[in-house]
């Protein structure tokens, strides 16, 4: 087998065979030829022109990731002096993040569960471990003296699993289109009342950002910044929500009409991959809007031809960063941008070892100290390129689309 697909499929962890059948099948539904070996070739072109930028003649794994994480911590700094050396210890130390994050946003509003709809929900599954936690008597005066996207984010650190488990397969089993309201994305920081309580919520999560799609909620647990790569981590988490909620009302607005659209909703929310096999005719890519390296590294349909949402809001976070270069001359805002999907192996020990110029992957291991080393941005990335190598971005973004609720893009052939 040529060496081109032997490299991207040992990087895929797959057969190389895979790629091959892909890429015939493809080649007839396209008329694109040789991609894989296109791709192949830009990898390589890119990986070398790291490697002089870095002024590495004897490259090995160790030196590459050492590069890679001083570049990170270049932009790092750059971060720190352009957004005011902010402070999350305090609700305003956002200020300037929290603004830029939403400055790079479409500027457009777009449909939410409208904010009495969830106060609603809320008197109908009354919040108890939350009520008790700031001392009130009941829901009504919860309601009545905090903010409502404060009480749905703080839902998932200080309700029991039980709890949580119930509300989601209830709370929303009556939820229509009329429920919904024209609202800007909202990111804010969490008061430091919540802070003991989502403690473990950020063990688990491995970051102190999350959202809630359905809210065009985007919320920060406040934590100190002093961390190499936590402020970079941050500043991406914010721009990969605020495109991944974007693309998720969309979801909801396009299921309006449907007269499952109910079903649909609560689908999108949990974040359901489809299982079981794909059509026997034509070829299929699998949609896979989760990451599903995070529960298990073996999931067969890691291994088969397929997108991941995902990692395309991690693209646009980069590509959003990337602007921020134009606005503040000099930064290093723009290197990581088209690196996604980039990688290489490299000596060590007598043996080769995967280095991923995945900006996500390097943050999330410089952050966790190197206990972890993350590759599974990178991968999946890799995964979105090839199918973005017979289409476009925008062609894919728009068939993800199209058929998320099948959960597979499938094509004659």
């Amino acid at each position: 087998m040529e060496q081109h697909y032997e490299k991207l499929a040992k990087i895929l962890r797959i057969q190389p065979d895979v790629l091959h059948g892909l890429e015939q099948h493809m080649a007839a539904v396209t008329g694109r030829q040789n991609v894989i070996e296109r791709i192949y070739i830009k990898n390589e072109t890119l990986v070398n022109r790291l490697l002089d930028e870095f002024y590495l003649m004897d490259p090995t794994y160790q030196s590459v990731s050492q590069r890679i994480v001083d570049r990170l911590d270049y932009l790092d700094l750059n971060l720190q002096e352009v957004m005011g050396h902010p402070s999350l210890y305090e609700t305003s130390g956002c200020g300037k993040l929290c603004e830029t994050a939403a400055r790079l946003a479409d500027g457009q509003q777009h449909l939410f569960l409208k904010t009495e709809k969830a106060k609603d929900i809320l008197r109908k599954f009354p919040p108890q471990e939350i009520i008790s936690f700031l001392g009130y008597s009941g829901v009504d005066e919860l309601l009545e003296k905090e903010d409502v996207f404060e009480i749905y984010s703080a839902l998932r650190f200080v309700e029991t699993t039980e709890w949580m488990h119930n509300f989601f397969a209830h709370a929303y089993h009556d939820i229509m289109p009329n429920d919904f309201e024209p609202r800007d994305i909202k990111i804010f920081v969490l008061g430091d009342k919540w802070m003991k309580a989502a403690e473990q919520f950020m063990h688990k999560k491995y970051h102190n950002v999350s959202h809630l799609k359905e809210l065009g909620v985007i919320f920060i647990i406040p934590i100190s910044l002093d961390s190499p790569g936590e402020l970079t981590r941050l500043m991406t988490l914010l721009l990969h929500y605020k495109n991944e909620v974007t693309f998720y009302t969309e979801l909801f607005q396009q299921y309006f009409s449907a007269p499952d659209f109910n079903a649909r909703f609560q689908s999108l929310l949990r974040g359901d991959v489809v299982e079981g096999d794909l059509p026997q005719t034509g070829f299929s890519w699998r949609i896979v809007q989760r990451y599903l390296t995070k529960t298990d590294p073996n999931d067969p349909r890691l291994f088969e031809p397929h997108i991941n949402p995902e990692a395309m809001h991690w693209y646009l976070a980069e590509e959003d960063l990337s602007k921020l270069s134009a606005e503040f001359p000099g930064t290093d805002f723009g290197f990581w941008k088209g690196l996604d999907w980039v990688g290489d192996f490299f000596p060590q020990d007598g043996n080769e070892k995967l280095v991923s110029f995945n900006l996500i992957d390097t943050v999330m291991s410089l952050v966790e100290k190197e206990q972890v080393v993350y590759l599974y941005h990178h991968q999946e990335a890799l995964w979105n390129q090839i199918f973005i190598e017979y289409f476009s971005l925008d062609q894919m973004r728009q068939m993800l689309k199209e058929n998320f609720d099948k959960g597979y893009i499938n094509f004659a052939v």
